[in-house]
């Protein structure tokens, strides 16, 4: 069969674009993978994002690079989330805090005093109700929530007494992050919020600015907050958490390989998160002991007299600010744990 030249040289240049994977096929995507702890092994984000990293390049045979922007080098949460929605950024894990901002929705998580342990927060999270909020907020937002992961259970410290009943909150000045929910839920036990941010609050503490904050051991640990708190309360007023995000343009432009790596990548990178955050979480009196703080435990009882102060008054303000629905959703899923 006598083959065309033209054919023939088109079928060459064919096989050579092939050899040398410069076709479309073998284009190599980008993962941009960012988080907001320090690239440490220690760190239970990083551990995470290295696990991620590893499992995607490989279960996608180099298809997918993973580049890792560990300690917010993408920018501040605000930032990030606005890439997840244009499709700038693929990966975020970013906190509960700072997701509201282009998720409103999320701020419910600051009810306090709603989770008894890790396990309970976790039926809920994977359970039916967190997969409600997650398609919620794919449908709004364009951004894919694919995993909840742990950012601490929250308790408060402070550098003038020991707390063991709300009374004992009247008066202090307390640290909270830039969220109406917390000032709500530290206005709700007499004590007064002064919003301060992340970078800002260690130097508020050794300046008297504030006299406590509220965070889990992961963060005063982080920050050497111990060094101006003389006191902590084991309160655990709101299980934190961080959100594994992916955007919805970039993964849909994934083959299914490449999004079954994804998936597979971010249920790993969860686990890990989890685990590492929850055993610090658990060593807190321990850990916190050894760094010279007064650790205060409550009982079941003395914690549900805290709940009856503060729960209350939050949920009005999540149910007339936030979403009624959402808020009562939240509230029966965590019910029927």
């Amino acid at each position: 069969m006598k083959i065309h030249r033209k054919h023939f040289l088109a079928a060459v240049a064919a096989a050579s674009l092939l050899a040398f994977g410069a076709g479309p096929a073998f284009a190599q995507k980008v993962l941009k993978y960012t988080h907001y702890q320090p690239a440490g092994n220690d760190q239970p984000k990083h551990a995470a994002a290295l696990a991620f990293k590893d499992h995607v390049e490989k279960a996608t045979h180099g298809s997918l690079k993973v580049e890792l922007y560990p300690a917010g080098q993408l920018g501040p949460a605000q930032q990030v989330m606005e890439g997840l929605r244009l499709g700038t950024v693929e990966l975020a894990v970013v906190h509960d805090g700072g997701i509201p901002g282009v998720y409103k929705t999320f701020n419910i998580f600051g009810l306090p005093f709603l989770f008894n342990d890790h396990a309970h927060a976790y039926a809920v999270l994977d359970g039916k109700f967190g997969q409600e909020l997650a398609e919620d907020m794919r449908k709004r937002t364009g951004i894919r929530l694919m995993g909840y992961a742990d950012n601490g259970i929250r308790h408060f410290t402070n550098s003038k007494r020991a707390i063991k009943t709300p009374e004992d909150m009247k008066g202090l000045k307390i640290r909270v992050q830039p969220s109406p929910v917390f000032v709500k839920l530290v206005e709700s036990l007499g004590a007064s919020p002064t919003a301060i941010d992340w970078g800002e609050l260690p130097a508020a503490l050794a300046q008297g600015t504030a006299d406590g904050q509220e965070n889990g051991v992961t963060n005063i640990m982080a920050a050497s907050l111990f060094q101006h708190q003389k006191h902590i309360t084991l309160d655990g007023h709101v299980y934190s958490l961080h959100a594994y995000m992916v955007s919805e343009r970039f993964f849909n432009g994934l083959n299914a390989a490449e999004k079954k790596a994804v998936t597979e990548g971010v249920d790993i990178a969860k686990k890990i998160h989890r685990d590492m955050t929850r055993a610090q979480d658990l060593s807190a009196k321990k850990v916190l002991t050894e760094k010279g703080m007064t650790v205060t435990e409550l009982t079941p009882a003395e914690i549900d007299r805290f709940r009856k102060v503060a729960q209350p008054p939050v949920r009005a303000y999540l149910e007339a600010e936030v979403s009624k629905e959402w808020t009562e959703k939240l509230l029966q899923a965590a019910a029927a744990k």
